[in-house]
């Protein structure tokens, strides 16, 4: 099993963190370093806390391999996520609370998504908002809050850039009978509006959905592994996909 072409930088040091896969890769975990931290600085921070990633990316886009995408990693605190995951540790141009990761980044860790997923025959990424998806987050099987606010509300952008340039992009309609229901804001930085379903559409300008606040939704459209609801009051859609509770 080859690692990505896209990575021209590899650990020299020392590693001693991983295991043999005994599941084929099918999902990815994207990590935050929770600093803006070199490729050899995020190695040697990850090895002396005694983990490992597949890949890192600094905030200049540069993509290095820590442990050859044929091994499991000890990057999510969870064995069996691991065991099929490809993890990636990303830099943070920016600090706490938001962990701003740069469009360079952003942009090297959809080409490496696509890479790996084109080399693994994962046809889809599919963003679900938890476990039971093939994209996943550190702080769903751990007490902390990697990736950070800015790469989590990133998730859906991700998978459906991904998507796009493998292919596999769509969205399905609520059923008929739908019924209206409540949602509350539990994202502290509030929601985009979109004027449509999907990261695609253009949001609207000078609306948000408050963090905390209760709004009703009226319709729903999953768009690329995301589920979207459209507000009672015709402003638009907002993601729903982690970043809501219903009530």
């Amino acid at each position: 099993m080859a690692n990505s072409k896209l990575a021209k930088w590899k650990w020299s040091g020392k590693t001693d963190h991983y295991n043999v896969r005994d599941h084929k890769i099918d999902k990815i975990t994207i990590h935050h370093m929770a600093g803006n931290l070199s490729l050899t600085g995020c190695c040697t921070s990850v090895q002396a806390r005694g983990g490992s990633c597949n890949y890192c990316i600094d905030s200049k886009g540069n993509i290095g391999v820590m442990i050859d995408e044929q091994y499991r990693s000890w990057c999510s605190s969870n064995r069996a996520n691991d065991m099929r995951a490809v993890t990636i540790e990303v830099a943070n141009d920016g600090g706490d609370p938001n962990w701003h990761v740069s469009d360079k980044a952003l942009t090297a860790l959809i080409d490496l998504c696509v890479d790996i997923c084109k080399r693994n025959g994962i046809k889809k990424l599919n963003y679900t908002g938890n476990k039971s998806g093939n994209l996943t987050m550190h702080k769903w099987y751990w007490a902390t809050a990697c990736p950070g606010p800015y790469l989590s509300g990133k998730f859906g952008y991700i998978a459906s850039e991904v998507n796009k340039k493998l292919g596999s992009t769509g969205s399905t309609a609520q059923p008929a009978g739908f019924s209206p229901y409540k949602v509350k804001i539990t994202y502290n930085g509030g929601m985009n509006v979109r004027t449509g379903a999907g990261v695609s559409s253009r949001l609207v300008k000078g609306v948000t959905a408050k963090y905390g606040y209760t709004y009703t939704i009226v319709a729903e459209k999953v768009v690329d592994g995301q589920t979207w609801g459209k507000l009672k009051s015709g402003a638009g859609w907002i993601c729903l996909t982690g970043f809501v509770k219903k009530v």
